[in-house]
């Protein structure tokens, strides 16, 4: 695959094997200026490896790396205009949080004046001013996690990249980081490339991802696109929840656009296209789902159990073939009287356009 050549970021044709084992396998990839670009998968599937070799921590047998119209692989990682930022945050523990940014541009001899200028401004883009003088293990996770981020972003790389930044913290103090984070990036129009498995996090902080699986990228697209769409039951199941149903196409609906799909559960009436006798899964996320009736596809179910979560319900649903579901309902109401009991029989349907039609 030939990568656009206005990229910001171009990755073509990138492999990486440890001990024959192929950990990248034949990669491309284009990053534009000024974006926020997510590597997505499950562990092992390559997406760190790929990360340090744009790093320059590793070597790829093949391919080419080019940023900016220079290519990397002929420069050492210290040579990079690029700066990662490490799950561990790896701070050092014998110096102020002002030593810890300061790091790197002391090691570039940087006038003192520049140095504690570009110190204060780092400090203050992070929200840490007056922490300046505090000692790694004075702070919390998340003010450790802002002391990285600055020190990463003091030497003014054009490319930074974070693997699994927001890893070590708590759920909330997550959610939190992820929109200071996307404040920063937006102030600064800083390039970064974030390597993560949390899809929550690749949605909220990407304007598009790769979702990755051994070695190889499966899909690419902005987060909608890539949840919505999904282009093989891998990523129908990776990305969110998936629903799916295995059948068989058994010929295309009247009027055409749609698909009737002969499944164990019944036949379904899907928005896409395929030749008839093709083996194909139906995609149906939890929030598409509906109690009762009224769309175009309409399976028996018995609730099987429900588990609050805040904003949304989860519903078990238990089908006919012994086949499960899984629903999920809105809180609007403060009451739970409207919500149904578990062990009740019911009906859930579907509208033909929420559905996905998957024959990878």
């Amino acid at each position: 695959m030939t990568v656009s050549s206005d990229a910001f970021l171009a990755v073509e044709d990138v492999s990486k094997s440890f001990g024959g084992v192929r950990a990248v396998d034949g990669v491309s990839l284009a990053v534009a200026r000024g974006e926020i670009f997510a590597l997505l998968g499950p562990s092992g599937c390559g997406k760190t490896t790929l990360l340090r070799a744009v790093a320059g921590f590793e070597t790829p047998e093949r391919g080419r790396i080019v940023l900016d119209g220079e290519d990397l692989l002929n420069l050492p990682p210290y040579r990079r205009p690029v700066n990662m930022m490490f799950q561990s945050y790896a701070l050092f523990p014998h110096l102020s949080v002002a030593g810890n940014v300061a790091f790197g541009l002391r090691e570039e001899s940087l006038p003192r004046t520049e140095i504690a200028r570009r110190v204060d401004e780092m400090l203050r883009l992070v929200r840490l001013e007056g922490l300046g003088k505090r000692r790694p293990h004075q702070l919390s996770g998340g003010q450790r996690q802002r002391v990285a981020l600055a020190r990463a972003l003091a030497k003014r790389p054009k490319l930074l990249l974070l693997d699994e930044p927001l890893a070590a913290l708590d759920r909330k103090l997550r959610e939190e980081t992820q929109f200071e984070l996307l404040a920063i990036q937006r102030r600064l129009g800083t390039a970064f490339v974030i390597v993560t498995h949390d899809q929550d996090e690749a949605m909220t902080l990407a304007h598009r991802l790769a979702v990755m699986d051994r070695g190889r990228i499966v899909q690419t697209g902005t987060p909608r696109e890539v949840y919505e769409r999904p282009a093989s039951r891998f990523v129908a199941g990776f990305l969110g929840t998936a629903n799916l149903f295995e059948g068989t196409v058994a010929g295309a609906g009247p009027g055409g656009g749609f698909v009737r799909v002969r499944c164990a559960e019944g036949d379904l009436s899907v928005v896409g296209q395929a030749a008839a006798g093709t083996a194909v899964a139906v995609a149906v996320r939890p929030e598409k789902l509906r109690l009762g009736g009224g769309a175009a596809n309409a399976l028996k179910v018995r609730i099987e159990d429900l588990a609050f979560r805040g904003e949304a319900t989860t519903c078990r649903l238990l089908l006919p073939t012994g086949g499960k579901l899984t629903l999920t309902l809105p809180n609007r109401e403060r009451s739970a009287a409207a919500l149904p009991a578990p062990g009740a029989e019911t009906e859930v349907s579907f509208a033909a356009g929420d559905a996905v039609l998957l024959v990878q």
